[in-house]
């Protein structure tokens, strides 16, 4: 299964700046873990480098990834084109 989700990071601004990198990575983690049904979740690296792209206090409001889920359960993060 395959599909595109757009993910509000909007929530993660409202804690600790010192943080907000790290927490929204947990955020995507949980929200496709929610919406894709999955057992594990793999993140790739080129939506970490867009998270820390400016630093661990300036995040993205919002990040869109290609989500694929295969026969195991277990879902890989791409930064979608």
């Amino acid at each position: 299964m395959e599909r595109v989700y757009t993910i509000p990071l909007r929530n993660v601004k409202d804690i600790k700046r010192t943080i907000r990198a790290p927490r929204a990575i947990r955020e995507i983690k949980i929200f496709l873990t929610k919406h894709m049904k999955a057992s594990e979740v793999k993140i790739d690296e080129s939506v970490n480098h867009v998270i820390w792209a400016r630093g661990i206090q300036k995040i993205p409001s919002k990040i869109t990834v290609k989500a694929v889920k295969d026969d195991d359960g277990v879902v890989t993060a791409t930064l979608a084109e």
